[in-house]
């Protein structure tokens, strides 16, 4: 079974939206306006790259990442990785042609059929409706977390507010960075 990786900037109350600067939220651009950029901090994105062999990505985020991130050299091993997008609405004339292989799969249960299949670690940016769909159905075994020592208020946020059991996690890694950013990287205990 392959491992399904969710990666996220997050605030420390767990805001997660417009982190890049993305029109429409209040505090867009929270992950670079007023914190020391530190390489080290960041060292994590890259890694995942190097791990990670296909990417899953809601729509919305789907559409603000494939106009972008095709030709950023930050962003390079993504490019010939194959992508899978989790929507009832998006058509394949919608998909761009510029970033490879790219799947459209219509349901949560899709997904899980996705991680039944041969292969490596599948890594989600952003998405946070898609996040919660695959946190209520069990299907995330790893969250890596970028915390930003802000409080954002208002804003999509990472984890569902689903009335459920509990969902343990396990500590697996954790750095602090001089510019207070954290990293944390916790397996979902099955």
């Amino acid at each position: 079974m392959r491992t399904l990786i969710s990666t996220a900037f997050i605030s420390l109350d767990g805001v997660v939206e417009a982190p890049g600067g993305e029109a429409g939220y209040r505090n867009a651009g929270w992950t670079f306006k007023d914190i020391e950029f530190l390489p080290e901090a960041f060292a994590l994105k890259g890694a995942e790259q190097k791990e990670a062999t296909a990417m899953l990505l809601g729509r919305t985020s789907y559409e603000a990442f494939s106009p972008v991130w095709p030709d950023m050299a930050d962003f390079a091993d993504y490019k010939a990785m194959p992508k899978y997008v989790v929507s009832t609405t998006l058509t394949e004339d919608a998909l761009v042609s510029n970033w490879g292989e790219t799947t459209i799969l219509r349901s949560v249960e899709d997904v899980a059929a996705l991680k039944e299949t041969e292969g490596g670690p599948i890594i989600v940016h952003g998405s946070a409706t898609l996040n919660h769909a695959l946190s209520d159905a069990g299907l995330i075994d790893r969250y890596h977390l970028l915390v930003f020592p802000l409080l954002l208020g208002a804003g999509k946020r990472l984890f569902s507010t689903t009335d459920k059991d509990k969902q343990r996690l396990k500590l697996v890694a954790h750095e602090t960075y001089a510019n207070g950013l954290q990293k944390n990287v916790f397996d979902v205990v099955h």
